[in-house]
């Protein structure tokens, strides 16, 4: 009996590592040079700078910075393979949830400082 309990433990314990121990979500900071900028994701607004939000791991969209007077700065949010996923082994189900949860990854940076132009006349 306690045999099974232990197998179920750790088959419970393995399933989705990434998102047990890392979660599917992160802080990321984003500030500007010019102070309340407008900061949209994928053309909804989100804030202003300086802010500070939870963002999904899995969001892969354009994140827009934009001041009257300046050019808008638009880029993405940079990521990497999430290591810890590695612990899902040959759990397919694990390796799933990770993969469509976001969880796979890792964002590389945590703040992001963005300098704005100001528009040619």
């Amino acid at each position: 009996m306690k045999k099974i309990f232990l197998i179920l433990s750790v088959g419970f314990l393995m399933t989705s590592c990434g998102a047990l121990f890392t979660g599917t979500s992160e802080q990321i900071t984003i500030d500007s040079n010019v102070k309340k900028a407008t900061v949209k994701f994928d053309g909804v607004k989100m804030g202003s700078t300086p802010m500070s939000t939870k963002v999904k791991k899995s969001f892969d969209g354009i994140v827009t910075v934009e001041a009257d007077g300046y050019e808008e700065e638009r880029f993405q949010f940079q990521k990497s393979f999430n290591a810890i996923s590695i612990l899902n082994l040959t759990n397919i189900v694990g390796w799933a949830i990770d993969l469509l949860t976001g969880a796979i990854n890792k964002f590389d940076m945590k703040g992001y400082d963005i300098e704005l132009e100001k528009e040619k006349e």
